[in-house]
């Protein structure tokens, strides 16, 4: 029920697979394109406004606050114009109908599989509690579509957000903004800085001031980071991986259900267009 495998959290090892599966709606030519046709101009608008749609045509606060970690200009030139190119509606069409196809043809066989696949991932999504999860409860709220692929994009999409949700939550719990935990982020060698910083839209001064900051906690130094900030990010992930376990124990055998979505997961790594590494920090399947 849910329990930790031999090769880690049950929670650990699902977002592996699924995070891959949903990133393809940030790196698939069909997903870009199909932000385009929309009306979305440009990547950074096509990204704020195809997650941020669930939420609805939200301010750029609301934004800030739950992306987490992006520099609040970044968000500002793309929300809320974005909402006068497209509708929040429209955006989710588009991007569910884009993910499905992008999977199609980077996952050969998925199709044979998301029937099978759908069943116990909506069970999870349904048993997983939105309290303080607002880009998972936005995301639980849309129809489940009927197609299987599109289904089994928009349930991955969901169970991404809940981890991510959960993860912003330990991050402030932590006392460390956006920024911060970027930059320890990188300073753990999870993902480049420069990709980090840039990706998020932060100056060289903003993150200069950050890594004083994780300094004069003793959290990183002149070689890096320190034990305790070693330390703290593992302390991190453990209370990530805490937080997004309970929904997994609605199903007998989780297991199962890795197993059947990991081939998929590693023809997106091996076929598409993600790279290793990532700013989102995804590990490439094992």
């Amino acid at each position: 029920m849910g329990r930790d495998h031999a090769d880690g959290p049950v929670a650990r090892r699902m977002w592996t697979v699924l995070e891959p599966l949903h990133a393809v709606t940030y790196f698939s030519p069909e997903c870009l394109e199909a932000s385009k046709d929309v009306g979305l101009r440009g990547f950074w608008m096509g990204y704020f406004g195809s997650r941020g749609a669930p939420l609805g045509a939200v301010g750029p606060g609301v934004i800030e606050a739950t992306f987490f970690g992006f520099h609040p200009e970044r968000v500002r030139r793309a929300v809320p114009d974005a909402w006068t190119f497209a509708s929040p509606d429209g955006i989710l069409r588009a991007r569910g109908r884009a993910a499905a196809k992008a999977l199609r043809r980077i996952a050969p066989g998925i199709e044979d599989v998301a029937p099978d696949v759908v069943g116990p991932l909506r069970t999870v999504v349904e048993a997983a509690d939105g309290a303080g999860r607002a880009l998972f409860a936005a995301n639980r709220d849309l129809d489940v579509p009927d197609e299987p692929v599109e289904a089994l994009w928009q349930l991955a999409t969901s169970l991404r957000e809940h981890r991510g949700d959960g993860h912003v939550a330990v991050l402030t719990s932590e006392g460390l903004s956006g920024l911060q935990a970027n930059v320890l982020a990188a300073a753990a060698g999870n993902v480049p800085a420069q990709w980090l910083r840039e990706s998020r839209g932060w100056s060289h001064n903003d993150w200069d001031h950050a890594v004083t900051a994780l300094a004069d906690r003793g959290l990183v130094d002149g070689d890096g980071i320190t034990a305790d900030g070693r330390a703290l990010k593992e302390e991190i992930e453990r209370r990530t991986d805490a937080l997004a376990e309970p929904p997994f124990r609605a199903l007998d055998d989780p297991e199962a259900l890795h197993r059947a979505l990991v081939p998929f997961t590693r023809s997106v790594a091996e076929r598409g267009d993600m790279p290793f590494p990532n700013p989102i920090g995804v590990p490439r399947p094992d």
